[in-house]
């Protein structure tokens, strides 16, 4: 109801309160009407503090007020900006990734012997059954050396520790179980030898001008071994230590290995030196790596090397050149083969050509977590002539352990 409308029916003679009660229920069925087509009311806009004088035409009346405008989206103007991030958006970005906390490296080798004992240890288990008859014959001694022959230890321990049992037993007539599991540990303990040096070479050394120098291990071997993840859970091992570690990508004929080991390093916050493009010259990225290490005077260079094995001629080759640049920067300290224990007899040929292109001075076991080929550890340390110092228990980023011979006797003799 317009104002001119209400004068009317003041002039007329209706009273006030008739006048709004009637305007009242105008405004109520005009809403209902807007209700029922599906329309919503709008809250109406403020007057204008200067009336908007109405358009003249035919009719003199004012046309009817257009619907407010859309907003208008930054984005679809030219030259517009956003609004500026908040400083707490700013401080939101800028925190650093949350890094992981490797595991203590004291007590791995536990998990191997818990897996073997769940597991029945089909080696040790085999090796007491036979062990135990009251009455040993040509037959169960054949057995018995099968066993470890099937076990991987080698033709030559194998004979040792059958030669061995027979003489005590005979000697001694054990028959109690628990003497003769006493015997078989005593001779596999020693054929295991805990009397090597296992630890690794990881203390930094002094230069002539008295700066640090990083201690720098290559580590090589076949691909398909494992070799860059264990590169990786190594840097675990070093950072769970207290030690401050650089990666060296060069495994440059791998398309994913330094993706692959930067990946391993940020997750514990370790630099990977690597090269921009694949193909590059190994020798120049582990130059760069123990470079980078001595300048920010890191404890360990680990450098993670190209397992392709085409010829003994060419391993050589790049193995020998790389060894020569990165003893330009730090002198090397350790060469670890990474070995895969479930190929067993048929991964020591391959060991052998890197054992004399490299000089290896320690082995790294990996997938050791399966228990009938557990004799590999014997095998390889008398065909290299270097003993196993590392072993790789699963697959999980803390798998990796410091080779423990008592440890690993014991897990191989619980079932």
């Amino acid at each position: 109801m317009d104002q001119d409308t209400l004068n009317l029916l003041i002039a007329v003679g209706l009273p006030t309160v008739v006048v709004a009660t009637l305007g009242t229920l105008l405004v109520r069925r005009g809403r209902g009407r807007g209700d029922r087509t599906g329309t919503t009311p709008t809250q109406a806009p403020e007057k204008p503090t200067t009336p908007t004088p109405p358009t003249t035409g035919q009719g003199g009346t004012a046309p009817a007020p257009s619907a407010p405008p859309a907003p208008i989206d930054v984005a679809d103007v030219p030259g517009a900006q956003a609004p500026e991030a908040t400083p707490d958006d700013v401080a939101e970005l800028e925190q650093p990734p949350v890094l992981e906390v490797p595991a203590p490296v004291a007590g791995r080798l536990t998990r191997l012997r818990d897996r073997l004992s769940r597991s029945g240890s089909p080696l040790g288990t085999r090796l007491l059954q036979v062990l135990s008859r009251d009455h040993l014959t040509e037959d169960d001694w054949d057995e018995l050396e099968e066993t470890l022959l099937l076990a991987d230890v080698g033709a030559g321990p194998s004979t040792e520790i059958v030669d061995a049992l027979r003489t005590r037993v005979r000697v001694e007539g054990l028959r109690e179980p628990a003497h003769v599991k006493a015997l078989l540990r005593e001779q596999l303990l020693a054929i295991v030898d805990p009397s090597l040096d296992r630890s690794l070479g990881t203390t930094p050394s002094t230069a002539e001008d008295g700066s640090t120098l990083p201690a720098v291990v290559l580590v090589v071997g076949v691909n398909g071994t494992g070799k860059t993840t264990t590169v990786g859970k190594l840097a675990r091992v070093l950072v769970a230590e207290g030690r401050s570690v650089v990666l060296g990508a060069a495994d440059t004929f791998r398309a994913a290995a330094a993706d692959q080991l930067e990946t391993w390093g940020s997750r514990v916050g370790v630099r990977t030196v690597r090269s921009d493009r694949d193909g590059a010259d190994p020798a120049s990225v582990a130059f760069d790596a123990a470079r980078t290490g001595r300048t920010e005077g890191v404890d360990v260079v680990l450098v993670d090397t190209a397992g392709r094995l085409q010829n003994k001629a060419g391993l050589m080759d790049e193995l020998g050149k790389i060894t020569r640049v990165l003893t330009r920067e730090a002198p090397l300290s350790e060469v670890l083969l990474v070995l895969d224990a479930t190929t067993g007899q048929n991964g020591l040929n391959q060991a052998r050509v890197f054992a004399e292109v490299a000089g290896v001075t320690g082995i790294v076991l990996t997938k050791l977590d399966g228990t009938a080929k557990g004799g590999i550890v014997v095998a390889v340390q008398r065909e290299l002539g270097v003993p196993v110092k590392l072993v790789g228990l699963g697959e999980g980023p803390d798998d990796l352990a410091p080779f423990d011979p008592e440890a690993f006797v014991d897990g191989i003799l619980q079932g």
